[in-house]
């Protein structure tokens, strides 16, 4: 995989900036600024008047983000956050009234590859995965603590591992002998694990499923976009807009069934009934969007009561 300049290329960007329809004076929040693919474009659209917060758990990829972002004419807060905690930085930023919140679930291409993040088996690295360096503990920490079974059930549940209990087996047999560190070794320990089939060889390496979920466990991601999935509805203004991009089937459920919930409040309306997909152009020209889906839902209103207000008054003409 080659490393785009920047570091990333952005997830279907025309989707989220015509679902997300930022336009002048607005503020915007990006949930996950990584590179500034996707806030970049989102700001150019704010003019002088508009506000743009970007948070991002990485460090290293916030000061990328905000030396990219000088050139905007809008007003740009940056914040190293999970989006978790998106309630707090709100409040660090004085509570604007929020029109846009995008949140793409995705990691970035330099967040796979860099030696740094410890992600990837292609080649050696530390075995890390922490996008917040300062989480207590990485995948090495979780993987020489965890009992077999609660190791396999990590597997099972976040990246549905159906060979989830054969290589919590092999995992914990081999730290009995020596600690697990780097991510060349994890690879062929759970590759040794896995039965080979007689037919085509898999599409993707059979330890993947495995790197995933020990990302997804070590930066606690689904608990944190349950989180998100709270917050961020309740800080839109009324007519704002909230955009997510997911690239897992537990992802996308847990968004789906969010959404779905609010629509039956009354306040909210999800204005994409089916999640949106890359372009065929798109997936060919950046692989790493083919699993993209795209959800957005609208506000209609805060309460109950503003809602049967609405209602009474007369059109205008």
């Amino acid at each position: 995989m080659s490393l785009p300049s920047t570091g990333h290329e952005p997830v279907m960007l025309n989707e989220v900036l015509e679902h997300l329809a930022p336009s002048l004076g607005q503020t915007m929040v990006d949930c996950t600024v990584g590179r500034a693919g996707h806030a970049l474009a989102i700001g150019e659209r704010l003019g002088k008047d508009g506000l743009l917060i970007g948070l991002d758990a990485d460090p290293r990829n916030l000061e990328f983000a905000a030396a990219r972002l000088k050139a905007l004419d809008c007003r740009v807060r940056l914040f190293q956050a999970n989006f978790a905690k998106l309630p707090a930085v709100l409040a660090e930023a004085g509570n604007p009234p929020v029109d846009g919140i995008l949140a793409d679930l995705g990691v970035s291409t330099n967040q796979l590859m860099g030696e740094e993040y410890g992600m990837s088996f292609g080649k050696p690295m530390p075995l890390d995965m922490r996008l917040d360096p300062d989480l207590p503990e990485n995948a090495a920490d979780l993987i020489n603590r965890l009992p077999e079974e609660s190791l396999a059930k990590v597997l099972y549940q976040l990246a549905q591992e159906r060979y989830s209990r054969q290589i919590a087996r092999k995992i914990v047999e081999r730290r009995r002998v020596s600690p697990i560190r780097d991510t060349e070794a994890l690879a062929e320990l759970v590759r040794s694990a896995i039965p080979r089939s007689g037919g085509a060889p898999e599409r993707i390496d059979p330890a993947t499923r495995t790197f995933l979920a020990l990302r997804m466990a070590v930066n606690r991601e689904m608990e944190n976009l349950g989180d998100l999935l709270k917050a961020g509805p309740a800080a839109l203004a009324v007519g704002g807009r909230m955009v997510v991009i997911s690239f897992q089937s537990m992802e996308d459920r847990c968004v789906k069934q969010a959404f779905r919930s609010l629509e039956q409040t009354g306040l909210m309306k999800i204005i994409t009934k089916k999640p949106l997909p890359p372009t065929a152009e798109e997936s060919a020209r950046n692989p790493r969007a083919r699993s993209a889906k795209m959800r957005a839902i609208l506000k209609l209103a805060t309460d109950k009561n503003q809602m049967n207000t609405d209602r009474k008054r007369p059109n205008a003409f």
